[in-house]
């Protein structure tokens, strides 16, 4: 199994569970995230506990609850929304953090097309939703979510270079 880490914090954002397609000349991945039921099941085996003098409820615990999986699976932690001054901000913070601790070629193509990735979020910026890593570090790496028209699951975006690949 492979688990893509924050390069800058270590998080845990993404795995190979969870298919994504490069966008943005490989500067953006997008992973479908899919709404699930989390909590108690009713099964039925077979037992009558009204026959047994129980309360038919008795022992279950009726707390399930829909939750994103990939906000549960890597517990992503969501922040206010950014406004587009904000996010420029954050942008250019990033970029100086991230920069020195990719390879030279990488480097390169970063500074190439990061801006166009940078403007693809920035024209979505009232659509999204901002999550960071389980850690809640302010200067990592930003994880984004949308629907897509007509969707009824979100869709995530990351930052590519800001991941590093782990093997399990």
């Amino acid at each position: 199994m492979l688990l893509y880490q924050d390069l800058l914090t270590g998080d845990e954002l993404l795995s190979d569970s969870f298919p994504y397609n490069e966008i943005e000349n490989g500067m953006l991945w997008e992973a479908e995230g899919k709404w699930v039921v989390q909590g108690a099941i009713d099964v039925d085996i077979g037992a009558n506990p009204s026959a047994e003098g129980a309360d038919e409820d008795e022992g279950v615990d009726d707390q399930a609850v829909k939750v994103v999986d990939i906000v549960d699976t890597f517990r992503l932690q969501e922040q206010p929304p950014f406004d587009k001054k904000q996010f420029i901000t954050y942008m250019k913070r990033y970029i100086k953090l991230l920069t020195p601790k990719l390879d030279e070629e990488k480097q390169e193509l970063f500074k190439k097309y990061i801006p166009e990735a940078a403007k693809f979020l920035i024209s979505k910026i009232n659509d999204l939703q901002f999550f960071v890593g389980e850690g809640m570090h302010d200067d990592g790496t930003m994880v984004f979510a949308y629907y897509k028209e007509g969707a009824t699951d979100p869709t995530f975006i990351y930052i590519a270079y800001g991941l590093k690949e782990v093997k399990c």
